[in-house]
C-alpha cells in the first residue's frame, strides 16, 4: 500500500498551493479548490472591468494570476466578448494546471462537480498529519468529550453519550449510517448539477462525466454516448488498476531514472561555466544586431540631415534669384543700370549676355517650381518585415523536428480542427504555437493570430464563413523552437453550419432503410423485399427511389450542411424539398416508371424528359459509382462526359432562401461543383434518396472537446 504521507503532491491545489477544499473537477479533468475558482473568477470579472490593469491582480491575497493568464485575459477582452449580453454567453476559466482557457459553460461554477473521493483522501491524510488530535463530540456540555463515530447523515461527530440521546432506538435515527471520527462528510447520493433533484445514473463518453436522465433525454448530452454507472465504473476501475499494477512493476526503472535525473541535476549544476558561455555567446548576438541597427539609425538620420541641408541651400539660392527680378535690386538693378549706357559698341558688347539672363528668369518666372521638395516622404523606414522577423528571434535546435499540417485530419466545418504531427512521429516539443490569418489581398501587412497548444490539435470557432486561411505550426521545447512548419490554405463553409438528424417518421421506409440509433446515418437495404417488389416490373421499368428527409427545417438565411457517400452506392439523390411538397414526394407515381420509356410512347422525346424534369416536387442533384453528375440544364455543358465529375469524400450543400439558390460543394475543399435556382416559398428540408445498395452518413459537428480531451473508455 501507498503511504498516505508520500502523496502530497497530489493533494495540492494548483492554485492556492495548500491542501484542496471543496475541490470541483474542471471539464479538462483537472481540480482545484471551490474558493479557488471563485477568487479566479473574480479576479477575471475585475480585469474585464479594469481592462486587465496591474491593480486587479491583488484582489485576492489568497492567489495571483500569473502573466500569461492576463495575456490571456488581455486576448478574450479583444475577441469581443462582452458582459450583460442579451444572449446566453459561456465562462471562460483558465486553467492553473493545464494553463487552458475552460469553456465552463452558461452555468459556471454551478455545472461543475464536487470530487468526493479527492476530499476523502484529502481527509485522511490531515488525519494522518494529526494522528494526536482528536476529533471532538460536537453535543456534549462543556468540556466536549473525544468522539468515538460521526453520523453521515446528520453531519456531526458524537461520544458514546450523545450518539445513545440523539440516536434512539426505534426511531428512524437509528437506520443513520455512521462511521469512524472524521470531519469530512460527504452525501450519499451524487446529485446532478443540472438538474438538482435527479441522481446520476449514467456516464457521458465524449465529456467524460456523470449524468442524469434528464441530461441524455433532452439536455446537453442528448446526441452524446453514454454507459451505465456500473459498466463506466468496471472499465475505468480495472483501466486504472492495470495502470496501477503496470508502475508498481517498473518500480526498478523508475527508481534508476530518479539516479539518473540526480546524476544530471549535479552535473548541470557543476556545469555553470556552460551556461556562462552561453549567456555570453547570446549577448554578443544581440550586441552585433544593436550594433547593426544603430548602424543604419546613424546613416538614416545622416541622410535625412543631409536632404534637408541641400534642400535649404536650393531654396536659398532660388529665393536670391526671385530677389534680383525686383526693381533697383539684383538682375534687374544691374540691366537697368546698362540701359543707361550710350555707347553702342559698349551696350552691345554687355547686353548680349545680359539678355539671355533676363530671358531665362522671365521664362522661370511664367512657370514657377520651388528647387526643392519640403516633405520627407522618401525618408520614412518601413520595419514591418523587420519587427516580425525579430519576433521570431528565438534558439533554434536541429534536434527538434519540423512539425507538419496533416490536411487529412483537418477539418473546417462549424469549428476548425488543426492537427499536425511530426515526421519521425515522436513527441520531442513540450509546446506547440499556432498561428493563422485571414487571406485578404486588400490588406498590405499580414497579422498572425497565435494560440498555444499543449496537444496536436486545436479547435478554433472564431473563423468568419465564406472566408480562407493559411495556417502553420512550430514545436517549443523550454526556450529552443523549431522553424515554422509549411504554411496550409483551407476554406471555411460559405455559410453558418445547420444540424439535424434523419427523420425516422416521416414516410421513413424501415423496410429498405436502416438507420442507426443516433440517426446520422442511413444506408439502404437492397435485399429480399425489393427482389419481392420488383417481380411485377418488366422491361422499360425501375425501382423505386426511398426518400428521407432531415428532422429540421429551414425557413430563412443561409446555411450549410455536409455528409459522406460510401463509395459503394449505386445511386444516391441528394438536395432540398419544400414542406408543401413532401408527401408528393412519398407518392411520387414517376418513381416507378420511367416516361421516356413507356410502353405506349413508341418513341424517344426529349419534350418528355423536360416534363419529367419540372415535374419533380424536389432539387435533387444524382450521384452513384463513385461519381457525381451534374444535371442536364441549358446552361450544362452538352457533352455528357463532361457532365460526370470524381465523387469527393465529403459533400456539402448550401441553401440560400434569401437568394432562392442552392449550391452543392466539394466539403473537403469548399468548391461549388452545381448551382441552381430553387423555390424557398415554404419551409425547405434536407432530402435524401437511395435505390439499391448505398449509405449516407452526416457529417460530424467539431466541438471544443474534439481530439482535444479524448480518451477512449
Amino acid at each position: 500500500k501507498v503511504a498516505i504521507k508520500g502523496i502530497e503532491r497530489e493533494l495540492i491545489c494548483p492554485a492556492c498551493k495548500e491542501l484542496f477544499t471543496h475541490p470541483l473537477i474542471l471539464p479538462c479533468q483537472h481540480n482545484v479548490c471551490h474558493k479557488c475558482v471563485k477568487e479566479i473568477l473574480f479576479a477575471f470579472e475585475d480585469s474585464f472591468a479594469d481592462g486587465g490593469s496591474e491593480s486587479s491582480n491583488q484582489s485576492s491575497p489568497r492567489i495571483r494570476i500569473s502573466a500569461s493568464s492576463m495575456d490571456r485575459i488581455d486576448r478574450i477582452n479583444r475577441s469581443g466578448r462582452k458582459r450583460n449580453s442579451l444572449t446566453p454567453r459561456s465562462t471562460l476559466f483558465p486553467c492553473p494546471s493545464c494553463q487552458r482557457d475552460i469553456d465552463l459553460g452558461e452555468r459556471g461554477i454551478n455545472g461543475l462537480f464536487r470530487n468526493f473521493t479527492l476530499e476523502t483522501i484529502v481527509e485522511r491524510y490531515r488525519q494522518a498529519a494529526r494522528a494526536a488530535i482528536a476529533i471532538m463530540c460536537d453535543f456534549c456540555k462543556p468540556p466536549p468529550q473525544e468522539s468515538t463515530k460521526s453520523c453521515m447523515d446528520c453531519s456531526a461527530s458524537y461520544c458514546n453519550e450523545c450518539f445513545k440521546i440523539h440516536h434512539p432506538w426505534g426511531t428512524v435515527k437509528a437506520q443513520h449510517e455512521y462511521v469512524g471520527p472524521t470531519t469530512n462528510f460527504r452525501p450519499k447520493i451524487l446529485m446532478c448539477p443540472e438538474h438538482e433533484m435527479e441522481r446520476v445514473n449514467m456516464y457521458c463518453e465524449i465529456c467524460r462525466r456523470p449524468v442524469c436522465h434528464l441530461c441524455k433525454l433532452g439536455g446537453g448530452h442528448a446526441n452524446h454516448r453514454v454507459t451505465t454507472m456500473s459498466t463506466a465504473y468496471k472499465t475505468l476501475k480495472e483501466k486504472l488498476s492495470k495502470d496501477i499494477e503496470y508502475l508498481i512493476s517498473k518500480e526498478s526503472q523508475v527508481k534508476a531514472h530518479i539516479t539518473q535525473l540526480d546524476l544530471l541535476l549535479k552535473e548541470t549544476e557543476v556545469r555553470v561555466a556552460c551556461s556562462e558561455r552561453a549567456k555570453q555567446e547570446a549577448s554578443q548576438s544581440f550586441e552585433k544586431l544593436y550594433h547593426v541597427l544603430e548602424e543604419k539609425k546613424s546613416a538614416a538620420l545622416r541622410a535625412i540631415e543631409t536632404s534637408k541641408n541641400i534642400r535649404l541651400e536650393k531654396l536659398q539660392t532660388q529665393v536670391e534669384e526671385y530677389q534680383g527680378l525686383l526693381e533697383n535690386n539684383g538682375l534687374v538693378g544691374y540691366a537697368q543700370e546698362v540701359l543707361k549706357e550710350t555707347d553702342p559698341s559698349c551696350f552691345v558688347q554687355t547686353a548680349k549676355q545680359l539678355h539671355v539672363r533676363i530671358q531665362k528668369a522671365t521664362e522661370s518666372l511664367k512657370s514657377f517650381r520651388p528647387a526643392a521638395e519640403t516633405t520627407f516622404e522618401d525618408f520614412v523606414v518601413d520595419t514591418a518585415k523587420q519587427e516580425h522577423i525579430l519576433g521570431d528571434l528565438s534558439f533554434h535546435s536541429n534536434g527538434l523536428e519540423i512539425p507538419e499540417i496533416n490536411e487529412e485530419q483537418c477539418r473546417m466545418y462549424n469549428k476548425a480542427l488543426i492537427s499536425w504531427e511530426c515526421p519521425e512521429k515522436t513527441d520531442s516539443a513540450d509546446i506547440y504555437v499556432l498561428e493563422y490569418h485571414k487571406l485578404n489581398k486588400e490588406e498590405d501587412s499580414v497579422t498572425w493570430h497565435k494560440t498555444e497548444v499543449c496537444g496536436k490539435s486545436k479547435v478554433l470557432s472564431d473563423l468568419d464563413d465564406d472566408s480562407s486561411y493559411a495556417f502553420r505550426v512550430r514545436g517549443y521545447k523550454g526556450s529552443v523552437c523549431s522553424p515554422w512548419s509549411r504554411e496550409v490554405i483551407m476554406r471555411t463553409p460559405p455559410a453558418p453550419v445547420f444540424s439535424f438528424l434523419f427523420d425516422d417518421k416521416c414516410g421513413y421506409n424501415n423496410e429498405h432503410l436502416q438507420l442507426n440509433p443516433r440517426r446520422t446515418s442511413v444506408e439502404s437495404r437492397a435485399g429480399f423485399p425489393l427482389l419481392l417488389g420488383s417481380e411485377r416490373l418488366q422491361v422499360g421499368c425501375y425501382t423505386t427511389l426511398d426518400y428521407i428527409i432531415g428532422d429540421t427545417g429551414i425557413a430563412k438565411g443561409k446555411h450549410f450542411w455536409a455528409f459522406s457517400v460510401e463509395a459503394y452506392s449505386y445511386l444516391v439523390k441528394v438536395g432540398v424539398v419544400p414542406s408543401n411538397k413532401i408527401q408528393k414526394l412519398f407518392h411520387n407515381t414517376h418513381d416507378m416508371t420511367s416516361p421516356r420509356y413507356e410502353q405506349d410512347s413508341g418513341h424517344d422525346s426529349g419534350s418528355e424528359d423536360a416534363f419529367f424534369d419540372s415535374s419533380q416536387p424536389c432539387t435533387l442533384v444524382t450521384l452513384g459509382m463513385k461519381k457525381f453528375f451534374i444535371p442536364a440544364t441549358p446552361a450544362a455543358p452538352k457533352d455528357p462526359a463532361s457532365r460526370i465529375l470524381p465523387l469527393p469524400s465529403c459533400l456539402g450543400i448550401c441553401l440560400d432562401c434569401d437568394k432562392g439558390r442552392v449550391g452543392f460543394y466539394d466539403a473537403g475543399r469548399m468548391k461549388c461543383l452545381y448551382e441552381c435556382e430553387v423555390d424557398c416559398s415554404g419551409l425547405m428540408y434536407p432530402a435524401f434518396a437511395l435505390m439499391g445498395g448505398a449509405a449516407v452518413h452526416l457529417e460530424e459537428a467539431v466541438t471544443a472537446k474534439y481530439r482535444e480531451y479524448h480518451d477512449d473508455i
